[in-house]
């Protein structure tokens, strides 16, 4: 891991590190090493890019995800603008658990279409971080 910042608690006596993984945070290869569950929150995005990638290796007769792979990113991308507009449309009239699954359909076929452009979630997440640091400037009004 790449140590990032270090930093102090209010009254110096616990530090929190904040660290750029490179590969699993586990020498387990796992993502975390509290437990053999994933790790909460976007230790999971993380846990689903590794098994995106296993199962993008498997026979397209016996994986989804290796049948979408194998179609190439053109289709891939077909299928996150159907979840897209599914997720919308769960948004606008949808119960919480719709949602909740379009939802959930919308980020895996995000993450396939990321996996077979060689990319990962964290450069979505490093777009957000600098778009953040950039709202951070003084505002004016014109």
């Amino acid at each position: 891991m790449r140590v990032v910042s270090i930093t102090p608690d209010c009254d110096g006596d616990a530090l929190v590190l904040a660290v750029d993984p490179v590969g699993n945070a586990c020498h387990l290869n796992r993502t975390s090493c509290f437990g053999a569950a994933d790790a909460p929150g976007l230790g999971r995005i993380a846990r689903l890019e590794q098994t995106i990638a296993e199962r993008a290796a498997a026979d397209p007769s016996e994986s989804w995800t290796a049948k979408l792979v194998a179609q190439g990113p053109k289709r891939i991308a077909q299928k996150v603008g159907e979840e897209g507009v599914e997720t919308a449309l769960a948004g606008v009239a949808g119960p919480d658990e719709e949602l909740a699954g379009e939802a959930a359909d919308l980020i895996y076929h995000l993450l396939v279409l990321l996996h077979v452009r060689n990319m990962v979630f964290q450069d979505v997440l490093d777009v957000l971080a600098s778009r953040a640091e950039a709202g951070k400037g003084p505002k004016t009004r014109a």
